[in-house]
């Protein structure tokens, strides 16, 4: 065989000096239609959209979480710093003024019941966390 080049069209492999056209996944004649590869810009964009909400979202959980931790955090600080000359019970609801002094402190008397500067109510947890009511 002479060692002139082929014609583009013309399926040979150089390797083992064979013409395989018949073993190739694909049409190489010339009538074969043009292969081209998919425009997939809209299935990505698509697909970055929902990545991008799927993590906004988790993002803001996430953040959600957050803020009420720091919240409960607050809280906490807030009633366990506060003036009180007595045990708190699990469970039972107590109620956070701020006194005349600037001070805060805890009763078990209600908002409706005394003039006091009301911050807020609370109940004492199991886990001895106060929280919210």
């Amino acid at each position: 065989m002479s060692e002139e080049k082929k014609p583009d069209y013309v399926v040979y492999d150089e390797e083992t000096g064979t013409y395989n056209a018949s073993l190739l996944p694909y049409s190489s004649g010339v009538a074969a239609p043009k292969i081209t590869t998919p425009d997939i810009t809209s299935w990505k964009q698509t697909n970055i959209n929902k990545v991008n909400h799927e993590i906004k979202s988790q993002f803001d959980q996430l953040k959600a979480e957050y803020d009420a931790m720091v919240k409960k955090y607050e809280d906490n600080q807030l009633v366990y710093g506060a003036k009180f000359s007595f045990e708190p019970i699990v469970g039972e609801i107590y109620h956070l003024y701020l006194g005349k002094d600037g001070r805060h402190f805890l009763s078990v008397i209600a908002p409706q019941e005394c003039n006091w500067d009301f911050v807020g109510t609370y109940r004492l947890s199991s886990e001895k966390l106060w929280e919210e009511i």
